[in-house]
Formats: C-alpha cells, structure tokens, sequence
C-alpha cells in the first residue's frame, strides 16, 4: 500500500472532537515516513486498519477476543504491502479473523470512520510502540461468522451492553458514535 493514498484518506476526514483531531494531526506526521505501513516501523508506531462491524438490524457489534492483549476489540490488524488502500487491509481482517466479506459500508465507500492512537506493549522482541488505528464502519450482511484460530473469541454483542464486557475506552468511543448510525 502506497502511503501516499492513505495521507489523502486522512486528509478527507473529519475528526468528531479534539480528541480525533489530535491523533488526526499526528496521524498525518506519521504519514512522512514511507515506512509508516510496515509493522517493524516502531518510532513511534505504525498503521493499523480496523472495522466496526454492526449486525444486520443494526443492534449489535461483532468484537473478538484478543490474544496478546485479552481485551475485546473490533476485527483489525497490520496493513499489509499488498493491499490495496487501508480499507482493503480492515475488509481483508475481517475476512481473516471472522470469515465475513460482504459488508455494507456505513459511512460511504471508503470513508473512514474514526482515528485512534493506542499503546503497544513490549513483547518478544518488539520494543513498545503504537498502533495508529484508521477504523472503518460496515453493516454485515449476516449474523453468521467463522472465528479464526487468531481470535480467542468472537461474539456479537448488544450496543448498549459493551461497557459491561472489558473493552477499551477507544472501543467505547467508537461505539457511541455507531449508536447514531444504528438509528439511521
């Protein structure tokens, strides 16, 4: 993936609060480094590409289990260098992770949904870093997924029950903005 193309996504985007225009800003600096997509860049971080996914009626999210973090998060990870943009590295996730490809986009065609910046911890051999997460939006098409051997755990999970399940609050900031979508 070219980062070129990933700068001009980012440029199109509009951040909903200062919180998102702070790790825009930051998001476009990284943008500088021509290796800021490869996951061995970890001054400060690389790119990462996650979806939030609604279930069909718009009432639910699907969220995995974590492995190396044992958290509930959104399907996402590393871009690699053969995809497409950053839209097609979350789609390719998602596939990867929970079997499910055909997604509705919820903010438009290749519009991202929200921007987040979270912390890494060591592990192995990688030094602490962050992951500078482009986050994209999608209705699935069906409730039915297949959980990768990747992911501990997969479950949809009611909107208005995620503070109860031991997210993260970047999950739940997300998700408060999927509740407007959700009554669309």
């Amino acid at each position: 993936m070219r980062i070129d193309s990933l700068r001009r996504a980012l440029q199109n985007y509009q951040p909903a609060d200062e919180r998102e225009a702070s790790f825009l800003s930051r998001m476009l600096e990284l943008t500088r480094a021509e290796s800021a997509c490869e996951r061995s860049h970890f001054a400060p971080g690389h790119f990462t590409a996650s979806a939030f996914l609604l279930s069909p009626d718009r009432r639910d999210l699907l969220l995995i289990h974590h492995r190396k973090l044992g958290i509930w998060v959104q399907p996402g990870g590393h871009i690699d260098a053969e995809d497409a943009d950053v839209e097609s590295s979350a789609r390719r996730e998602v596939s990867e992770e929970v079997g499910l490809s055909d997604l509705d986009p919820l903010v438009g065609e290749h519009a991202i949904f929200d921007v987040d910046i979270h912390p890494i911890p060591a592990r192995k051999l990688e030094p602490a870093h962050e992951h500078f997460d482009v986050r994209f939006a999608f209705a699935a098409t069906s409730r039915e997924f297949t959980r990768s051997e990747e992911v501990a755990d997969a479950r949809w999970v009611p909107l208005g029950e995620l503070a109860t399940l031991g997210t993260d609050e970047s999950v739940l900031r997300a998700a408060r903005k999927l509740l407007a979508f959700a009554k669309r």
